[in-house]
């Protein structure tokens, strides 16, 4: 049975009362982070008894019904790791900007040198086992944690498979990380920090 589960990290719209319209449970995260909100979210999905975690942005800009696609190797058994890639599949014009794009080859080119692995995007869209999630031990609280994900799964020797995904322009609000040059700078060193000390990790 599958369970949809938004996490709300004080937002002041009315994210929250769609989402539970919708028949999605809301979880809340006060304290600031991505990472602490997938962390959070994953942490009701074990509650749940989940045996697979899926994950994606709340922007509009990935399409949910490429979570079929990307669910389907786990459930297949061929794979413990899946990322939806935005590079593979469709991208919107507009949707992927000139330094995001930049940002994206800089660390999957250092993952590729350091670890061995050629990922082709560090989207958001993506699903792992909870029992391989729990052995990455994950660390990173920010915008770090996707990129950490990826790194761990590597080392630890998880099946790694990336399918394409679809990607839109975002349709309302205004990305704390795209959308704010200080912040992009910000995620952008999370990122490298993270690729760059990943092989110190015991």
């Amino acid at each position: 049975m599958a369970h949809v589960v938004v996490v709300d990290g004080g937002s002041s719209d009315d994210t929250c009362t769609q989402a539970r319209a919708a028949g999605a449970e809301v979880v809340a995260q006060p304290r600031p982070g991505y990472g602490r909100a997938c962390q959070a979210g994953f942490a009701r999905a074990r509650e749940l008894g989940a045996d697979v975690v899926a994950f994606l942005d709340a922007s509009s800009a990935a399409d949910p019904n490429d979570l079929q696609a990307v669910l389907a190797p786990l459930l297949a058994g061929q794979a413990d790791f899946v990322l939806g890639s935005r590079t593979m599949g469709h991208a919107e014009p507009g949707s992927l900007r000139p330094l995001q794009r930049a940002g994206n080859l800089l660390a999957t080119s250092l993952i590729s040198v350091l670890y061995g692995h050629s990922y082709s995007d560090l989207g958001s869209m993506r699903a792992i086992t909870c029992g391989c999630l729990a052995s990455l031990e994950m660390r990173e609280f920010a915008h770090g944690w996707p990129v950490e994900m990826q790194v761990q799964a590597v080392r630890r020797g998880l099946r790694i498979r990336e399918v394409p995904i679809h990607y839109r322009r975002r349709r309302a609000g205004r990305s704390k990380v795209s959308g704010h040059p200080l912040g992009a700078v910000r995620a952008g060193l999370a990122i490298l920090r993270v690729v760059l000390t990943g092989a110190r990790r015991s």
